[in-house]
């Protein structure tokens, strides 16, 4: 049995950010347990063609660790896995990690106010616990009948089989968003056919790139403080776009106009724009943005289908419209399990409450970021910690904060655990139901993926600024804890049904 003081689960942006903070801070005793075997998260993950950030690279990454050498605006996937990897060893993070390592359970123990985790290397234990799991883990691939039946490479975008050759074949895929706009204009050049399945018609927007020349490199290496109020700018650049997310008309209009300008501009048969056009407010999705995805649409080679799939029978496709289509390769670019964790099925709390069951109706916490009944626990990047107009590195490093602020009270009193009070996490979630309402999330007239398919709260976003979360969240507070003397509970240890382990 390993007895640390702070166990925390993934080696993406946020586990990998809170353990630089904490060895700078000079703390040694933390683990960082990782189901594959290197760091790195979803960009770790995703390794398909054009695989790309939509957010500026130099606001998307750690503020204590800036990168003046990013080669351009927008990061391509292996130059931020790159970032992750380097920050990791140059910060000594090394024998902290535990890499390929799956944890199978992680359960409070009333009787030594203790985490216990089951790992596939032995049994540790941890005074706190910190779920830096990432909500793009779980790829979700839709349950139709007759998928078994395909014959040929079938695979998610997140699990991209390199091995398959698509040249020259018929392709299908299937899905319209973040990840398929990047993947399709890549598939389009070596398919001999290629068809996109659409459930529905996402807002795009244009890419505005630029490459960084090696002088403006240098001036960021030779200038930290250009450096930052690049960032700055950028920050609140991105700040101005939450007016059109919360509904404000003449916000919503101008966004709205330039998507469909992009449009217009890049699909001239009208038949073909009509399949494109969106039928839901502008931000009720996440809004992409692709110079290429268009434009890869309009090749003789290439088909849209505004049809979900519905089955499949052999290598035979079929849509909800009752459209079929013969393909060879299947790729599915559909999302993942993204509003019901799956770590939330290995993890219980205060008499065994399994954390899957405390969010039954969705996904709630205190700050964002604390759960009742589930002491010492924290969660990073997890309910209402998102954001659909800014970075998330920003609400990660927001959510360290206070993970770090905790900390420190309970290094200085060896005796508390910190249990935030039902009535703070309700207050919390009834403030969220309220910001969320009027929000284009709610109005748009679209179903999306950061609302919870069970009760249609708004579980993944934060309804509001970015600033405005870390102005709320960013600093730990005992306020809204339970901190009469701690009696321990009777601890009976619960089977956990067989589930799959999830570290990252």
């Amino acid at each position: 049995m390993t007895e640390v003081d702070v166990a925390i689960v993934g080696a993406g942006f946020a586990g990998l950010g809170l353990g630089i903070r904490l060895k700078r801070s000079g703390a040694s005793s933390f683990l960082i347990f990782e189901r594959a075997n290197d760091v790195g998260g979803t960009w770790r993950d995703n390794t398909y063609p054009g695989v790309a950030c939509d957010v500026p690279s130099h606001l998307y990454s750690w503020s204590f660790r800036p990168n003046p050498r990013w080669s351009s605006f927008f990061s391509g996937g292996a130059e931020i896995h790159d970032y992750l990897v380097t920050g990791a060893n140059e910060e000594g993070l090394g024998d902290h990690l535990r890499l390929g390592t799956d944890v199978d359970a992680m359960t409070w123990d009333g009787s030594r106010s203790r985490w216990a985790l089951h790992t596939s290397r032995g049994e540790f234990t941890a005074r706190t616990l910190v779920l830096a799991c990432g909500r793009l883990t779980e790829p979700r691939i839709p349950d139709v009948p007759g998928l078994d039946t395909f014959r040929g490479p079938l695979f998610h975008s997140a699990r991209w089989d390199h091995d398959a050759d698509l040249r020259g074949k018929r392709v299908a895929v299937v899905g319209s968003g973040a990840s398929a706009i990047q993947i399709v204009p890549h598939v389009a050049e070596i398919a001999r056919e290629l068809v996109v399945l659409q459930r529905s018609a996402p807002y795009v927007i244009p890419r505005e790139e630029h490459h960084y020349t090696e002088a403006e490199q240098a001036v960021f290496e030779r200038d930290p403080e250009e450096l930052e109020r690049l960032r700055s700018t950028l920050f609140w650049t991105a700040e101005e776009a939450y007016a059109q997310r919360a509904g404000v008309p003449a916000a919503v209009e101008a966004a709205r106009r330039r998507a469909l300008d992009h449009l217009a501009a890049q699909v001239p048969d009208p038949e073909l724009r009509a399949k494109l056009t969106p039928h839901y407010e502008i931000g009720c999705k996440r809004v992409l943005i692709s110079n290429e995805y268009y434009p890869a649409l309009t090749r003789p080679t290439v088909a849209v289908e505004p049809s979900a799939l519905a089955a499949v029978n052999g290598n035979t496709l079929i849509t909800a419209n009752g459209a079929r289509h013969e393909v060879d390769a299947v790729i599915f670019a559909t999302g993942f399990h993204a509003a019901q964790q799956p770590y939330a099925r290995i993890v219980r709390g205060v008499d065994g409450e399994v954390l899957a069951r405390h969010w039954a109706g969705g996904m709630t916490a205190y700050a964002s970021t604390v759960v009742s009944g589930f002491p010492n626990l924290f969660v990073v990047n997890g309910p209402n910690a998102g954001l659909g107009h800014n970075s998330a590195i920003y609400m990660i490093e927001t959510q360290l904060d206070y993970v770090l602020g905790a900390l420190d009270h309970l290094e200085a009193d060896p005796d508390l655990v910190l249990d935030v009070s039902r009535e703070a996490e309700d207050e919390y979630t009834a403030l969220i139901d309220e910001l969320s309402a009027s929000t284009v999330w709610m109005t748009g007239g679209c179903e999306s993926w950061y609302r919870d398919g069970r009760t249609g709260r708004l579980t993944l976003l934060w309804p509001g600024y970015a600033h405005a979360f870390r102005e709320r969240n960013g600093t730990f507070s005992l306020n809204p804890f339970s901190l009469s003397p701690y009696t321990p509970r009777p601890y009976t240890p619960s089977p956990v049904s067989p589930t799959p382990s999830i570290t990252n």
